[in-house]
């Protein structure tokens, strides 16, 4: 791990074991995977972004766990689950998807596949 990307944790650091599980997953299935910290959000890329991680509150703070991570991610059409907690659609076939977890075990095979599945979008643009 970057030392931007630990920075980025500063001030919610317990939400870093979550991060770390999230990362380790994504570069296990997904090797050539770039990753680049900025002060809002830690960036996924192949060619293009396909997936980011940041503290964006998508759902009130009583149905928010302590600590949260928001996983965003990019597919050419809305993704129906109830795990889903936004899903827009910024440009025409563009659906932007967040998901917010509070576990490590709320990164498991279903959240990973649409991952996989945005980064082979984000490839093929």
């Amino acid at each position: 791990m970057t030392a931007d990307e630990l920075f980025f944790f500063n001030g919610k650091e317990s939400a870093l074991p979550l991060y770390a599980a999230f990362r380790s997953s994504v570069l296990d299935n997904l090797p050539d995977t770039r990753i680049e910290a900025k002060k809002t959000q830690i960036s996924f890329f192949n060619r293009h972004l396909f997936a980011a991680v940041s503290f964006t509150p998508v759902r009130k703070a009583k149905d928010r766990s302590d600590p949260f991570l928001t996983i965003t991610f990019g597919l050419p059409y809305r993704k129906e689950s109830p795990r889903i907690d936004a899903a827009v659609e910024p440009y025409p076939h563009r659906w932007t998807h967040h998901v917010m977890i509070g576990a490590a075990e709320e990164i498991d095979d279903e959240l990973l596949s649409w991952i996989a599945e945005a980064a082979a979008f984000g490839g093929s643009k």
